[in-house]
């Protein structure tokens, strides 16, 4: 199957939360082209953006798992190609 190149942004607003977001982050790691954090300290929230090179069925089941732990978003948006 092709792969498509994808980001997929997550806002996490339960700190408690982390953990379990970075052990999944972990299990695709062979799909993950890089990630950058941002702690917004004002909100008491943190913005993540995950590159991922990956089929959409993996990506979409990715982002699915994400949104599903409490107190975090993910939303995707894929590439043209």
């Amino acid at each position: 199957m092709d792969t498509r190149p994808a980001v997929i942004a997550i806002i996490v607003d339960d700190n408690d939360s982390v953990t379990e977001l970075n052990e999944l982050l972990h299990e695709y790691a062979d799909h993950i082209i890089g990630r950058m954090g941002i702690p917004y300290r004002q909100k008491g929230i943190s913005i993540i953006s995950v590159a991922v090179d990956a089929t959409q069925d993996v990506t979409s089941a990715l982002a699915g798992k994400i949104g599903r732990i409490k107190g975090v978003t993910a939303k995707t948006v894929y590439s043209q190609i």
